[in-house]
């Protein structure tokens, strides 16, 4: 297990006791925040890992990114590479634009990478921290019953799944949807500051503008009180594209 919030988040440590009937559950996380740092990798500088004594479970913190953590976990702190990697939970959904800057969906395309079976799990609570409460028990049940069947899904290797839950209470979810990614259209990007002497510096933040949302996609299922899941491929090819040139080339 790993995530982009941090080992301290209560999203980690929720859905790393979930899954504990399913098997040896060892956590790999970040020292800290890691938001929106998305596929990086510490290529650089060394990464430190402490064990964290005071868990349920093996938990250790990493000073790298998600990515790392995957990295790290998977060859330096399991007998053999584990059987499925779980990024989440996060706070806040990872669901249309958003995935692509998301250290949650990053951590599960690495174990992708690695050869690894991949589910990102996201609780839909508002983000930066106000006094909405997490429903992290509500996210990881879902985790945990998705986790059970990924095997019999028998997913390609470059798919991963990534699954969003409304932050409501379990018995109030309306159920679990199949969904595509949907757009998320962002406006006010920037916001530009001096500080005391006198020199730019600039906020790169961004608020949605409300469009009307793809009925099949991520955001719609949350809206609608479901539990989305997202099955997202690795292989960044557009097939429809290619076709279309090829096709082009042989009748040129």
């Amino acid at each position: 297990m790993t995530n982009d919030d941090g080992v301290e988040s209560p999203g980690i440590v929720a859905l790393a006791e979930a899954l504990r009937p399913l098997g040896e559950v060892i956590v790999v996380a970040p020292d800290g925040d890691r938001s929106g740092v998305a596929h990086a990798l510490s290529i650089h500088h060394p990464v430190r890992v402490r064990e964290v004594h005071d868990r349920g479970v093996r938990t250790f913190s990493c000073s790298g990114t998600p990515a790392d953590c995957v990295v790290v976990g998977s060859y330096e702190l399991c007998d053999a590479l584990p059987d499925l990697v779980v990024s989440g939970v996060n706070r806040g959904a990872n669901a249309g634009d958003d995935i692509t800057y998301s250290g949650t969906i990053a951590a599960a395309n690495e174990a992708l990478l690695v050869g690894v079976p991949a589910l990102a799990v996201s609780l839909a609570v508002s983000w930066p921290v106000t006094r909405e409460r997490p429903e992290w028990e509500t996210a990881a049940r879902c985790a945990v019953e998705l986790a059970a069947r990924m095997p019999a899904l028998a997913l390609p290797a470059t798919t991963l799944l990534n699954l969003n839950v409304p932050n409501l209470p379990y018995a109030e979810l309306h159920g679990v949807r199949w969904t595509k990614q949907s757009r998320k259209r962002y406006r006010d990007r920037t916001d530009r500051r001096l500080d005391p002497r006198g020199e730019m510096y600039v906020w790169i933040w961004g608020s949605h503008n409300e469009v009307p949302l793809d009925e099949e996609g991520d955001l719609a299922a949350l809206r609608d009180g479901y539990a989305s899941v997202t099955p997202i491929t690795i292989d960044r090819t557009d097939e429809v594209t290619l076709r279309r040139f090829n096709e082009h080339s042989r009748h040129a």
